[in-house]
């Protein structure tokens, strides 16, 4: 069980290019594991963050990031959640909005958009949350798009990261995980 941001990206920087991994995080480990993906480990190894939001408005997350000082230079954001909150978002450049978290498709059609014009650098795409994205689709759905999703990323030497709110997970969502990641890695808690 992970504890730091220092250690996640650790065991993070072992796996090779096209690893698919199921972040398990505990709440109050939320922010940590954040840091350790787009701070910690996608500096060490100079990777473009792609960052689909589904779980919280990718405005709550720019905000923290840079209350924690990190550079938001080569992170991107695909929010699938800000259309669908009452009230205007503030914007930002370098964010591309999804009307509806079941616009499975289009959310790929966005990463694709922001993997061709990384211009050859290479990516981390985290997908926040797969718990967020079962409340608004069909499970079998669910998990065809993602098997298709994390294969088309693999294809792109891309590592995917897959957060589940271990607090919201189900058994149906962990036997998803289990069939379409490599690895599991649990963040926080006992």
């Amino acid at each position: 069980m992970i504890k730091s941001p220092g250690d996640l990206a650790d065991e993070l920087h072992e796996l090779p290019p096209s690893s698919a991994i199921n972040l398990k995080i505990v709440s109050d480990s939320y922010f940590d594991a954040i840091r350790g993906i787009v701070d910690i480990f996608a500096n060490k190894k100079n990777l473009n963050v792609i960052y689909i939001t589904v779980a919280i408005p990718s405005h709550s997350i720019i905000d923290v990031l840079k209350i924690l000082e990190i550079d938001l230079t080569n992170i991107y954001f695909v929010d699938c959640v800000s259309h669908i909150m009452v009230g205007g978002a503030k914007k930002y450049k370098n964010v591309l909005y999804v009307e509806s978290p079941t616009m499975l498709e289009n959310i790929m059609l966005k990463v694709e958009y922001l993997i061709r014009k990384s211009d050859g650098k290479n990516n981390v795409i985290v997908l926040d949350a797969i718990n967020a994205l079962g409340i608004h689709n069909n499970m079998k759905i669910l998990s065809e798009f993602l098997h298709i999703f994390i294969n088309n990323l693999r294809a792109k030497d891309a590592y995917s990261m897959v957060f589940t709110m271990e607090e919201f997970s189900t058994e149906e969502i962990s036997n998803m995980m289990k069939l379409v990641c490599d690895t599991t890695i649990t963040i926080g808690g006992e």
